[in-house]
């Protein structure tokens, strides 16, 4: 066989030549999408259930960070009517979510993998197990390290005679996106290797391009965190950290196809 000739159909492996042959019609794919999404509502309304009972607990464990560095005196309140029983109902929605990402994930998973080769297939697994391990990581970043200094920072900047006493809606707002900003922040290694892996960019040609991510990193910082410096840095220098991780990831990937 001459070099650069693809190879036979019998050589190939069964399992690919039936990704190339099999096609199912555009209505099919969209009955098994419509599967998919029903499941992955099913679960997280199954999660909503236990967790809408512990609503309470879970709130003022989410709400610890803040509670811990008020003055004394003051506490968080409720400045509408319907606060007190939809703030814990957003709560719970959301932590189902965040409980249910390994199966909403899975069932993405099962969406695609029909049409991808085993060599893909092998590929993505890893990438979907630590895509899932870095978002929870990027929530535990923000409730152990982040939350603790930015709320110290923000109680003793407080003008002389000013109570501190933060709306539980507001409060929990600021904590989900704050969840959403460092979660997605921490998937950045695996957006680098599949950008790598499928050929969009090269690790060298996004090694050129860290000036610019750089600058991107504290833009992002600027607009997905509170209006000071400490959370600000916070989130910008992990993101550049985790983009020189990818870089290097994508550099070894790299290497590996050309050794294969």
């Amino acid at each position: 066989m001459a070099e650069g000739t693809p190879p036979a159909e019998e050589e190939r492996d069964p399992h690919d030549v039936a990704v190339d042959t099999a096609e199912q019609p555009f209505l099919e794919h969209l009955i098994e999408l419509r599967s998919r999404i029903l499941r992955s509502l099913v679960a997280v309304a199954i999660l909503f259930v236990p967790i809408y009972y512990y609503a309470n607990p879970l709130y003022e464990w989410i709400s610890a960070p803040l509670t811990a560095v008020l003055p004394e005196g003051s506490s968080m309140i409720a400045t509408q009517v319907a606060t007190p029983f939809v703030t814990p109902l957003k709560l719970a929605f959301f932590t189902a979510i965040f409980v249910g990402i390994p199966y909403l994930l899975h069932q993405i998973w099962a969406f695609v993998s029909p049409g991808l080769y085993r060599h893909e297939k092998k590929f993505a697994v890893p990438l979907l197990v630590s895509s899932i391990l870095l978002f929870y990581s990027g929530m535990a970043f923000v409730y152990f390290l982040v939350f603790p200094l930015v709320f110290a920072f923000f109680t003793t900047v407080a003008p002389e005679g000013v109570n501190i006493m933060t709306d539980i809606n507001q409060y929990l707002d600021f904590v989900l996106k704050m969840f959403f900003a460092f979660g997605l922040a921490f998937e950045i290694p695996i957006a680098t290797m599949l950008m790598a892996w499928s050929g969009i960019a090269t690790a060298e040609s996004m090694g050129k391009k860290r000036p610019y991510v750089i600058v991107g990193c504290f833009i992002v910082g600027m607009l997905l965190t509170p209006p000071d410096v400490v959370s600000q840095l916070l989130l910008a220098l992990p993101t550049w950290l985790l983009f020189e991780l990818g870089v290097f990831l994508a550099r070894f990937i790299e290497k590996r196809e050309e050794d294969a």
